[in-house]
């Protein structure tokens, strides 16, 4: 791990606008990491978001925006007031694409004087048809115009890079702290077993990941419909695919239906506030996702020791190294066989979480990324 680099104090002058888009995962966590950094060194912070996110990660006291609501008379104060704040700042930075727009909107018409603006994707686009083009000219409306665009995953920076970014580069999000979960493993599962019903002795799969299509939840299902088929242990010894959180509640309605009339061992717990515990108690852990930058998750599950698998897509590559098993996105057949290669393979489990332990030592954490970022300010002030 990097040495922390001493900066001299931060003159009160230099103030930062961050702009941050509705955010409940990644995106809102880095987001408020970066503040409390920030004030800490003594910069001044002010940041617009949505009020749900603002109360999620405790950004209350540096928020002087909140996100416009529907009607437009609600968006046009919002860009006014946001348009003042833009004047008197430093650098005003997005996170995300929706923010990012924001940001250009509110700096359009400052001329020379406008603060330089930087956009951090986070996210890739996905679709297809007419809003897969009109989502892709938005994208180069704002790598054209933005001074500085970072990217949490190399595809991020190619993709700025190939609409004609003036700047573009890698910008790592903090891993999460490797919190001790509180209990140990055989306490975890027993816990576990009790609230669930099911028996401890069984192998666990745990999923942690929001109810929305990009997460190809569909995939996962399929996948256990396969493994089941597939996968011989000795009698009585069944396989439990757990998945752990909210989201949109007409997906969990019909991905619940398919469990159902398929009897799929998938079980559904819900957004929960004890994922170390359910870290603990796992055996695998497993992400069908359609992309993915850095996804915080993934990073808990190598700080946990969990042998990893997951779709080989976005930044999950470069994360998980050597730490898991990544097959191609969308294929349940191949995310069957490797989780029954892992549970039938404990020597190789054992291997990739001690893999796991060590990638995510050699991630950047906090102080290193807010290192970074303060550097990239100061170039611009």
């Amino acid at each position: 791990m990097a040495e922390r680099v001493e900066h001299p104090t931060v003159h009160a002058s230099h103030r930062v606008l961050m702009i941050v888009g509705p955010a409940a995962g990644g995106i809102g966590a880095h987001a408020a990491s970066l503040v409390r950094g920030l004030t800490g060194e003594g910069w001044q912070v002010v940041v617009a978001t949505a009020a749900v996110t603002a109360a999620r990660f405790d950004l209350g006291a540096h928020v002087e925006v909140t996100w416009p609501g529907r009607r437009p008379v609600d968006a046009w104060r919002t860009l006014r007031r946001l348009r003042r704040l833009a004047s008197g700042a430093d650098v005003v930075h997005a996170q995300g694409h929706q923010a990012g727009l924001v940001a250009l909107a509110v700096t359009a018409c400052s001329g020379r004087d406008a603060p330089p603006v930087v956009i951090s994707w986070h996210n890739a686009i996905l679709g297809s048809g007419l809003l897969r083009r009109v989502r892709t000219l938005l994208e180069r409306v704002q790598v054209r115009r933005a001074d500085l665009v970072t990217g949490a995953s190399r595809d991020l920076v190619e993709r700025a890079r190939s609409l004609g970014a003036r700047h573009a580069e890698l910008a790592e999000v903090a891993a999460p702290a490797a919190d001790a979960p509180a209990l140990d493993r055989a306490a975890a599962r027993a816990r576990l077993a009790e609230e669930l019903g099911i028996d401890p002795a069984d192998d666990w799969l745990l999923t942690v990941s929001r109810i929305a299509p990009q997460k190809n939840l569909d995939v996962l299902l399929d996948a256990a419909r396969l493994a089941r088929d597939r996968h011989g242990r000795a009698p009585g010894r069944g396989v439990a695919w757990l998945v752990v959180g909210g989201g949109r509640p007409d997906l969990l309605v019909s991905l619940r239906g398919q469990v159902a009339a398929d009897a799929t061992p998938v079980r559904f717990v819900g957004a929960r506030s004890d994922v170390p515990t359910w870290m603990a108690a796992a055996d695998v852990f497993v992400l069908p996702s359609a992309w993915e930058a850095r996804a915080l998750v993934v990073q808990e599950a190598l700080a946990a020791g969990l042998p990893i698998v997951a779709s080989e897509v976005g930044g999950l590559p470069d994360l998980v190294a050597d730490a898991g098993v990544l097959v191609p996105v969308g294929d349940p057949g191949a995310l069957a066989d490797a989780v029954v290669g892992l549970l039938s393979d404990p020597e190789r489990r054992a291997a990739l979480a001690a893999a796991g332990r060590r990638r995510w030592a050699a991630l950047p954490h906090e102080a290193e990324v807010l290192d970074e970022w303060t550097a990239r300010y100061r170039s611009m002030l």
